[in-house]
């Protein structure tokens, strides 16, 4: 006789604390982590202010490294023409009174020891958190004895400098365009206008604080009213 199939066996009914967390509502899982939510609710902390510019390195030289002879003769020459001697990445610089510039320019030019017969550049750097606010940069150069020496004047926005123009007429257009881009004026220059920019230009280009959009409102809305007035005064001036 054949034996009769045994009914499956009953499944095991489950425990109550697992039925107790499968019935948990999908609101009690989301208040599990509530730090989280509170984390994601907090306000986003405002950005610090950026810190101002750094200001130029003019470091002294290494206490080891002796200035150049021509350094030592000008100090020993003019002693109120020589404010600071710096040395930096491989570069002397002179940082002199603006009083002093034709002064020191000029026995720089004609003393053996520096024979700076070359004024290769002039510009400007401008440094808006400094009182003083402008370096005028002169970059000089000895064809016959082949070294460099750089200078820098500080003067503060609207000061006046003094033209080199009479030490080396080729920094006629080099002090026109540091008036130019950055509005230092050099007095004794024989013809002290603009270089780059039109006459009627508002501002100075390359300060830091000149408007990245431009220099005002007409020229950004209007540029044809901009070229009319430009117009207008060339033919003013023919009449």
């Amino acid at each position: 006789m054949a034996d009769t199939p045994k009914p499956d066996a009953p499944l095991p009914s489950p425990r109550p604390a697992d039925a107790a967390a499968g019935a948990r509502p999908a609101a009690a899982k989301a208040a599990e982590r509530p730090a989280d939510a509170a984390a994601g609710a907090k306000p986003v902390a405002a950005k610090a202010a950026a810190p101002p510019p750094p200001l130029p390195p003019d470091p002294p030289p290494p206490a080891d490294l002796t200035p150049p002879t021509y350094i030592a003769a000008l100090q020993a020459a003019h002693p109120a023409a020589v404010a600071q001697v710096s040395y930096w990445v491989g570069d002397w610089t002179v940082i002199v009174p603006a009083a002093s510039i034709v002064e020191a320019t000029t026995f720089l030019r004609d003393d053996r020891t520096g024979l700076f017969d070359y004024c290769s550049d002039v510009t400007a750097v401008d440094w808006p958190a400094r009182a003083e606010r402008f370096d005028v940069v002169y970059c000089l150069y000895s064809t016959r004895l082949h070294h460099r020496v750089r200078l820098k004047v500080r003067a503060k926005d609207g000061e006046s400098v003094p033209s080199v123009t009479s030490v080396w007429p080729a920094a006629n257009w080099l002090e026109r365009e540091v008036f130019d881009m950055f509005g230092v004026p050099f007095t004794g220059h024989p013809d002290l206008r603009r270089i780059l920019m039109p006459e009627e230009w508002q501002g100075h280009p390359q300060r830091k604080d000149y408007p990245l959009e431009g220099p005002g409102e007409m020229l950004l809305e209007d540029p044809q009213e901009w070229l009319k007035l430009g117009q207008a005064e060339n033919e003013a001036d023919i009449e």
